[in-house]
């Protein structure tokens, strides 16, 4: 089947579901309301509350929710057959992370800009607050060590990217600076600095004193580096330092020196790095050499491609960002639709280029298969394989070879990176929630509640033994990243069904989604933590089974007690 009819079979649900769908939720069921006055301006502090053009919004949100997760969650589960993995995409992204990204934003608007959260105590009760805010904790610091681990070894393999993703740093910052001090349009500054940052792509690629490659600095992979490391390891060492102390400073700032103008600079990133895909993919035609469906797998798909790929069709996190940063940023009610919906729909673009790249990298089925042999190889050949093959796709509008890779990977570094700070900042937040909540007073200081968000994350990363040696913790933790992700994507989904019953409206258009989601993942960490990872498992590993069984049982209370709230059994106040 062609590549092409692929993608346009995707774009056409997804234009539909935006122009219908969205329109059809946005009307009869949250009903939003253009003169609604927003937390932005209710309580604009010029730090976290900061009313936001839409359009820029719009790139901060995005690519916060992207980060690497929509490539390499999609790359991945091509390993059951690019069919499985595409519907889950659109209809995913149609039905539930465009109703869930959408629902979450609008649901903290209308109650002071609080996250998910700190709302499961007013809408589902406070000892359910409580285990919300630890499953949450436990996610973002899964979150951080993951993409932190993704970050370093992108660096570590594709030298020539990392000089193009500093330079992006400073101009973000003249950029932030040029926008809310000199009232400068954000646009044309943002283009410029985009600009600046493909020329050294392109310069970085073609002259290797320009590459930062530690390893190679060191003596190369068989050499001695830091500490009795190797240079590979002390590579990877140095690097999540640099960005321990990176995603410190960055999450620290008000949001319009830093986050808000890296993200439009990354959201023209996507605009540009999709089009070089998609045209790539126009001038190529490849067909998708992949299987439609492998009856070979070694894993059963259900339940498990619905936790491979959670960004590209739902996601937790998502929540997180729409109620922990998104909602506060938001000028007019009535933009919570493009923003949440059509960042979703983005997200979903995403996730289909990474299906059809890598179904169509192959020269044959059987090629596919060598590589993808494995569920396990899948999960370790599967960013890398996306990686060489959107290169490929964009070599079909003549972009050389290695260039096309410096820039495939920028692309992934810089959302990823926005992802790490993005969440930090999410996690800086619940640690002094946690501190208010605990009566721990020194919690709630910024640099106290970032430094221990930071440390965690690095010693996550770090200390942890796995099949990739020093530094395996966010390999280890990918799977579990995926359960506990979904997991808060239907309880946050519940949370919004709580909300519309007691405001009297539908809420089939959330539940249906919810049950899916949650039946789905239930099932699925059940089997990952009682039969893989237990020490009666196939696979026996103590960190992923003592957060595996916390999160499990956290979410059951939290499911109960929220049935319970549905049934009419229990009364919340609620804002309107």
């Amino acid at each position: 089947m062609s590549g092409i009819l692929v993608a346009f079979i995707g774009m056409v649900v997804f234009a539909l579901g935006y122009r219908y769908y969205s329109k059809f939720v946005a009307e009869k069921i949250f009903r939003l309301d253009p003169n609604y006055l927003t937390p932005a301006h209710r309580y604009n502090d010029g730090v976290d509350f900061v009313p936001t053009n839409k359009f820029v919004l719009w790139g901060h949100h995005f690519t916060s929710v992207a980060g690497a997760a929509p490539i390499l969650g999609p790359a991945i589960a091509v390993y059951w057959g690019w069919l499985p993995a595409f519907l889950w995409v659109i209809l995913g992204t149609v039905f539930a992370a465009g109703v869930h990204d959408f629902g979450t934003i609008v649901l903290s608007v209308r109650n002071k800009g609080q996250s998910v959260g700190t709302l499961a105590h007013r809408l589902i009760g406070q000892r359910a607050k409580i285990l919300f805010l630890f499953i949450i904790l436990i996610l973002v610091l899964m979150v951080n060590a993951v993409f932190a681990w993704v970050i370093s070894n992108l660096f570590i393999s594709y030298p020539a990217s990392v000089l193009p993703v500093f330079i992006q740093i400073p101009l973000a910052i003249w950029i932030g600076y040029a926008v809310y001090k000199r009232n400068i349009k954000m646009l044309v500054p943002s283009v410029i600095a985009l600009a600046v940052m493909y020329l050294a792509a392109i310069l970085s690629s073609k002259m290797e004193w320009m590459q930062i490659d530690l390893v190679q600095w060191m003596g190369g992979e068989g050499s001695a580096g830091i500490f009795g490391l190797g240079a590979v390891s002390s590579a990877f060492f140095i690097w999540i330092i640099i960005l321990m102390v990176y995603v410190y400073i960055a999450s620290t700032l008000p949001v319009w020196k830093l986050l808000q103008p890296r993200d439009f600079i990354n959201s023209h990133q996507l605009v540009v790095g999709l089009a070089i895909l998609y045209l790539g993919l126009i001038f190529i035609n490849p067909e998708m050499t992949a299987p439609v469906t492998n009856p070979h797998a070694d894993t059963p798909w259900l339940p498990l491609l619905f936790i491979t790929i959670a960004c590209g069709a739902i996601s937790g996190f998502h929540g997180l960002v729409s109620s922990g940063t998104s909602s506060k940023q938001l000028d007019k009610e009535t933009d919570a639709r493009f923003v949440g919906y059509a960042g979703a729909v983005g997200e979903g673009i995403l996730a289909l280029v990474s299906i059809i790249a890598v179904a169509t990298f192959f020269t044959s089925t059987a090629d596919f298969s060598a590589v993808y042999s494995s569920f396990a190889n899948a999960n370790a050949d599967g960013l890398g394989t996306f990686v060489e093959a959107a290169a490929v796709l964009a070599g079909g509008i003549g972009i050389p070879a290695d260039v096309a890779v410096t820039i495939v990977s920028i692309i992934v570094v810089s959302f990823a990176a926005t992802t790490l700070d993005t969440s930090v900042r999410l996690m800086r937040y619940i640690i002094a929630e946690l501190g208010s909540e605990y009566k721990l007073p020194i919690l709630t200081k910024t640099h106290v509640a970032t430094s221990i968000a930071v440390l965690s994350s690095a010693a996550l990363v770090l200390l942890p033994e796995g099949p990739k040696g020093f530094g395996s913790g966010g390999y280890q933790l990918w799977p579990l990243f995926g359960t506990a992700n979904q997991l808060l994507a239907a309880i946050s989904l519940m949370l919004i069904a709580v909300w519309l019953k007691r405001l009297g409206r539908n809420y089939a258009v959330v539940i249906i989604p919810m049950i899916f989601v949650m039946v789905m993942t239930l099932y699925a960490m059940f089997q990952q933590v009682m039969f893989e990872w237990s020490w009666a498992g196939t696979e026996p590993n103590t960190l992923l089974f003592v957060l595996g069984a916390i999160i499990f049982v956290f979410a059951i209370w939290i499911i109960i007690t929220a049935f319970s709230v549905l049934s009419g059994n229990a009364q919340q106040n609620i804002d309107d």
